[in-house]
């Protein structure tokens, strides 16, 4: 079995070195409203915006913060697996990836990126 690279999965390489810039543009731009239609579907919205300040945080090392995006991108954008316009599963795909990728990673999300995310989501809620 060929062994995979990091960069074979994520696209990290040098002819897709502009779709990771473009990919965390996509989550930058588009995830506090995909956010807020998904967040009666899924219980761990916190986590999830605790992910995104995460991943957005330059003291996380660049290996979580490329997964970590690349999870983000599939949650915000609205064709994959599952369309996230079919009620009541449409974000389920989107749930089982975010959830992989938060227990993986779950030891990179600090305190402050939970206090940025609750902070956020109080923002968002009395918007």
């Amino acid at each position: 079995m060929a062994k995979i690279r990091f960069g074979d999965i994520l696209g990290r390489g040098k002819a897709n070195a502009g779709d990771d810039s473009a990919r965390a543009e996509t989550v930058r731009r588009d995830f506090w409203k995909t956010l807020r239609s998904a967040a009666r579907h899924i219980p761990f919205a916190e986590d999830v915006a605790a992910a995104y300040f995460c991943a957005f945080d330059s003291a996380t090392p660049i290996r979580v913060r490329a997964t970590l995006i690349a999870a983000l991108a599939y949650f915000v954008l609205p064709i994959d697996a599952v369309p996230d316009f079919l009620v009541g599963i449409g974000f389920a795909d989107d749930a089982t990836v975010l959830m992989t990728a938060l227990t993986l990673l779950r030891a990179h999300l600090k305190p402050v990126h939970y206090e940025a995310a609750r902070r956020a989501l109080a923002a968002e809620a009395a918007a």
